[in-house]
């Protein structure tokens, strides 16, 4: 099916509206210009994607699906023409990159003050995402860099191996805990805790551990840093899971006592994602070597 977006900016018009009239009006063009516009849709389509009425037209079920999409579209091209503006301001290059909540919110913003000081004319666009979906978006062209933790599905991808790193429980520094060295997860899942914020991905992915475990995690606050996390902790709110480099980092000057988990998914291999390496713009390889820097072992 070949659609003008002018067609689609009308069908939402019209979807809007109500009334092929009133899209008329909005679009400024005629009546009969406006139906044959919609005509020649429902012919491409196969389908009715309007029902008409006395008193103006409604979305048939196909046609609400067909608004989904359109709109969907259009917000490309409103998309691709902010990039290209850009590009004509004197920008060069635009890199995605789609994170675990680590690194989003842990080493990346170490890395990439430097890098965007290197390079004035590459805007980067960080998004968290969930480890599995963010393989996905490699996949799918949504992105040009991820970066997970863990074990995913990688297959047809390009990664990168660059460090790895270790969940832990942080708790207050009393005697009692400071008795324990390490632990299961399934041995604290009794106690409250501090947690990151909903939706992120270590959140998401202690709470299905949890459920598999045939437990909830008794959460009493959701934070969106590992150092909130840490003084929430050290005041005695509850206990965390957060990786071990946050720990170090946030638990230094907190009261705090950390605990090594005994699960096998403690331990965390993190990848870089690419699809390929052949043809990688130089700005992607550049980041993507800032971030090897940043791991590689001091001489």
């Amino acid at each position: 099916m070949q659609f003008e977006l002018r067609d689609l900016r009308i069908f939402v018009l019209i979807a809007q509206s109500g009334s092929l009239t009133r899209a008329s009006e909005q679009s400024h063009l005629s009546l009969a210009a406006i139906s044959a516009r919609v005509r020649a849709l429902e012919e491409q389509a196969g389908i009715p994607l309007l029902i008409r009425e006395a008193r103006g037209v409604r979305l048939s079920p196909p046609g609400e699906a067909f608004l989904h999409h359109a709109r969907a579209m259009l917000q490309q091209s409103r998309q691709l023409q902010a990039d290209l503006e850009e590009y004509g301001a004197g920008l060069r290059g635009h890199l995605r990159v789609f994170a675990n909540t680590t690194a989003v919110t842990d080493f990346l913003p170490d890395i990439l003050p430097a890098y965007l000081m290197a390079h004035p004319h590459i805007s980067v666009d960080l998004q968290e995402r969930p480890n599995a979906r963010i393989a996905d978006d490699i996949r799918e062209g949504r992105a040009d860099l991820g970066i997970i933790a863990g074990e995913v599905d990688t297959h047809g991808l390009t990664s990168l191996h660059f460090s790895t790193d270790r969940l832990v429980l942080v708790t207050p520094s009393t005697e009692a805990w400071r008795a324990l060295g390490e632990a299961a997860f399934a041995d604290v899942l009794h106690e409250r805790f501090v947690g990151m914020h909903r939706g992120s991905t270590l959140q998401t992915f202690l709470e299905g551990v949890a459920q598999q475990l045939g437990a909830t995690m008794k959460l009493r606050i959701q934070l969106a840093s590992f150092d909130a996390m840490c003084r929430m902790v050290a005041a005695g709110v509850g206990i965390a899971v957060v990786p071990e480099s946050g720990a170090r980092r946030y638990a230094a000057g907190a009261q705090v006592h950390q605990i090594r988990l005994r699960d096998a998914w403690a331990v965390r291999p993190r990848y870089m994602l690419v699809r390929t390496l052949q043809g990688l713009p130089a700005h992607v390889q550049s980041l993507m070597a800032a971030v090897q820097a940043h791991y590689a072992p001091a001489h």
